[in-house]
């Protein structure tokens, strides 16, 4: 049978099996940095499908390795565990109108599911790699706060053997390839306070950072590349009638070139040294460290993608469409290493309550996924 038979075949076959996985799984509460629950699902299931040698990293990863013994050079696969949502009990999931509500089920759960099936797929076949090792991986700490952890441990036990790198985390023929980093502080200040009448003329913690705020907006954005900042929260303060003592507020700046994300840094760290105070303590913290890319070889890149173009239009019947973005790439990138970020579903709404992924879309996605995954077996 050649071989888009094969994939169709074990498509058509399979679908009602890949809606039933996708449902389980999306169900499942997995909170960036408390992905346990769906860690210990996906482990579970994968050996329930005959893989043998899956463990879970400290850093919360589900790891497949196949013939990545030695130093063979590797593939690495791989799709996102957690969401951007703190539920810790079951999340809300219904299915109307053709499609499949939940948060998180497309951002990345769809993907993640695609990724189990094509793994499910060879498992059954007793296929093996041929030119090199194949990493399969389920992931955490890809959303917001949890800082790539997951594919930071993975560059750091495999990158040097890392030949190439595909994350599935994407919507509607969209693709990522090209590295947006990122720097993210708490910033908190602190003041002596006090009653608002009687002690009037004393610093305020939130009035500290509003006039860092109005300097943190008057950084002039560097010319190269897209370059963006922003004060996403800020909380602090006692009463209307107490002089604020402490106050704290979340910042970032984002840039696709790594030149502009330095300048931004020197120009941020300018302003901290320019709100110093005697009368009040300011402190910075860095939460998150994203960085862009390094140099990476332009003609494997354009390989990656011939190979993700050709899938997207057999299966899909449309091209991707590449943009700048923060994805799992954003490591191995920074480390040369050429990687995609593409994805297994149509849907909409990604981060909010009302996210949902097209049923139909689905088994188009899945043989999406196999046809990458099978170009090494």
């Amino acid at each position: 049978m050649p071989f888009t038979d094969v994939i169709k075949s074990y498509v058509k076959s399979n679908t009602d099996a890949l809606i039933d996985l996708l449902t389980a799984l999306a169900k499942i509460p997995a909170p960036s940095n408390h992905e346990q629950l769906r860690a210990a699902f996906c482990k579970t299931w994968l050996e329930a499908q005959g893989a043998e040698g899956v463990y879970i990293d400290e850093a919360l990863n589900v790891v497949f390795p196949m013939d990545c013994d030695g130093d063979r050079p590797i593939a690495v696969f791989m799709a996102h565990s957690d969401v951007v949502f703190p539920d810790l009990e079951e999340l809300p999931l219904r299915v109307e109108e053709g499609k499949i509500f939940c948060p998180g089920v497309g951002d990345d759960t769809a993907n993640a599911a695609a990724l189990l099936m094509s793994v499910k797929f060879l498992l059954e076949n007793d296929l093996r790699p041929k030119n090199m090792g194949v990493l399969f991986v389920i992931n955490s700490g890809e959303e917001g706060l949890g800082n790539l952890k997951g594919v930071r441990k993975i560059v750091e036990d495999f990158g040097d053997r890392m030949a190439e790198f595909f994350t599935f985390d994407a919507f509607n023929c969209h693709g990522v390839d090209r590295a947006v980093g990122s720097r993210r502080f708490l910033i908190e200040a602190t003041t002596q306070g006090g009653h608002s009448y009687n002690d009037f003329g004393r610093k305020n913690a939130i009035a500290v950072l509003a006039q860092m705020i109005t300097k943190l907006y008057a950084i002039p954005l560097p010319q190269k590349g897209k370059t963006t900042f922003n004060v996403g929260t800020i909380e602090g303060g006692t009463s209307v009638n107490t002089i604020a003592q402490k106050a704290q507020m979340l910042y970032e700046f984002r840039s696709d070139e790594l030149s502009s994300l330095l300048q931004m840094q020197d120009a941020f760290d300018a302003v901290l040294e320019d709100c110093k105070q005697s009368d009040a303590k300011i402190t910075c913290t860095l939460v998150g460290d994203r960085p862009c890319a390094n140099d990476v070889d332009e003609d494997k890149m354009n390989t990656l993608k011939a190979r993700a173009e050709a899938a997207s239009i057999r299966h899909f019947g449309q091209s991707i469409t590449y943009s700048s973005g923060s994805t799992d790439c954003n490591i191995p990138l920074f480390h040369g290493i050429p990687s995609l970020c593409v994805g297994c579903c149509f849907g909409a709404g990604a981060h909010t309550h009302q996210e949902y992924v097209e049923i139909d879309s689905l088994p188009k996605g899945l043989g999406f996924c196999m046809e990458l995954v099978l170009a090494h077996f």
